[in-house]
C-alpha cells in the first residue's frame, strides 16, 4: 500500500503541524522522501520583510534619483517620462556633468578642468583640494607621454601650475614630489608600488567621483544617490541587531535579483550602455 501525504492527513495519521514542522520521528521524510523535498521553514525576520510592501511610487522616485545622480541621462528621461515623474535635473545638466567624466576617465584632464569651469566655476575656485587633485593628475597624463626623455612640458606644467599651490600646503607638497619622481624611475614592473598606483586608472575614478560628487552638491545639496544612503543604513542596522544578539538569518540578501531589477536591466541595455558616473 503507498501512501501519500493528503492520504494519511486525511486518514488522521498526521496533522498540519506534523506536516509543517516534521514531528513523529521523521515519518514525513521516510513517507515523502521519493516523491519531494520539504520546502525549508522562513526565518521570522523573512516572513516579516515579506509582509512589508513600499509604494510603487517610492521605488520609482529612487530609480529616478538614482539614473539622476550617477549619470545616465538618457535613461533618466526616459524613466521618468516612463513613470510619470518631474525630472530631477534638466537633462543638458546631467550631459555635461557625464561629459566631465568620460574626459577625466579617458585622461582629457584639461578638457575635464575647461568645462567643469563652464558649468560652475566656483566649484573649484571653492575647493583647493579637488582643483589641485586635477592638477595632479594632468601632471600625471604630460609625465605619461614623456618620449624621448624630454620633459619639459610636465617640469613647466608643474612649475607653473602645481609648484604655487604646494608651497603653502605641506600635503599638497608631498603629493607633487610623489608625483614628480615618475620622472625619475622607468614605468614598469620595477616601479614602487606606491609610485605605479599614480599611473593606474584608480586614481582617475577617484578623482571623477570627488568631481561628480562636488558638482552633485552644489546642484542637489547632496553629494550621492539616496540609494547609497539607503545600503549604508541598512548595513548599519544589520551589524547593530547582530551584536545585540538579535535573531536573525544567517545571511540576508539585498533583494536585487527580482523580476522587476530585470525590467530595469533590460531598460538599461536600451539606452546603449550610457557610461556610468561612479568609481
Amino acid at each position: 500500500m503507498s501512501f501519500t501525504l493528503s492520504s494519511a492527513i486525511e486518514s488522521g495519521a498526521l496533522t498540519l503541524a506534523d506536516v509543517v514542522f516534521g514531528y513523529r520521528g521523521g515519518f514525513i521524510t521516510k513517507m515523502t522522501s521519493s516523491t519531494s523535498t520539504a520546502t525549508p521553514r522562513k526565518h521570522a525576520f523573512e516572513a516579516r520583510v515579506a509582509d512589508v510592501k513600499s509604494p510603487k511610487s517610492d521605488i520609482n522616485a529612487l530609480i529616478l534619483d538614482y539614473l539622476t545622480m550617477e549619470g545616465y541621462p538618457k535613461a533618466a528621461a526616459k524613466f521618468s517620462k516612463e513613470a510619470n515623474l518631474e525630472p530631477q535635473l534638466e537633462n543638458s545638466s546631467i550631459q555635461a556633468r557625464q561629459e566631465i567624466q568620460h574626459a577625466i576617465h579617458t585622461g582629457s584632464i584639461e578638457h575635464a578642468i575647461e568645462a567643469l569651469n563652464h558649468l560652475d566655476p566656483q566649484i573649484l575656485d571653492q575647493n583647493p583640494k579637488l582643483h589641485f587633485s586635477l592638477l595632479r593628475l594632468q601632471l600625471v597624463e604630460l609625465i605619461r607621454q614623456c618620449t624621448g626623455g624630454d620633459i619639459t612640458a610636465a617640469l613647466d606644467f608643474a612649475s607653473q601650475n602645481l609648484a604655487p599651490r604646494a608651497s603653502t600646503n605641506q600635503s599638497f607638497l608631498e603629493d607633487l614630489e610623489k608625483t614628480m619622481t615618475l620622472l625619475i624611475f622607468p614605468h614598469d614592473e620595477s616601479l614602487n608600488p606606491e609610485l605605479a598606483a599614480l599611473l593606474k586608472a584608480d586614481l582617475r575614478r577617484n578623482v571623477a567621483d570627488e568631481v561628480n560628487k562636488s558638482i552633485l552638491s552644489r546642484q542637489t545639496g547632496r553629494r550621492e544617490a539616496a540609494i547609497r544612503d539607503l545600503v549604508k543604513m541598512r548595513a548599519w542596522a544589520e551589524t547593530s541587531a547582530r551584536n545585540k544578539r538579535i535573531a536573525l538569518p544567517d545571511r540576508i540578501d539585498l533583494g536585487l535579483n527580482g523580476e522587476d531589477n530585470d525590467a530595469f536591466d533590460e531598460g538599461m541595455r536600451e539606452n546603449e550602455h550610457e557610461s556610468m558616473i561612479t568609481t
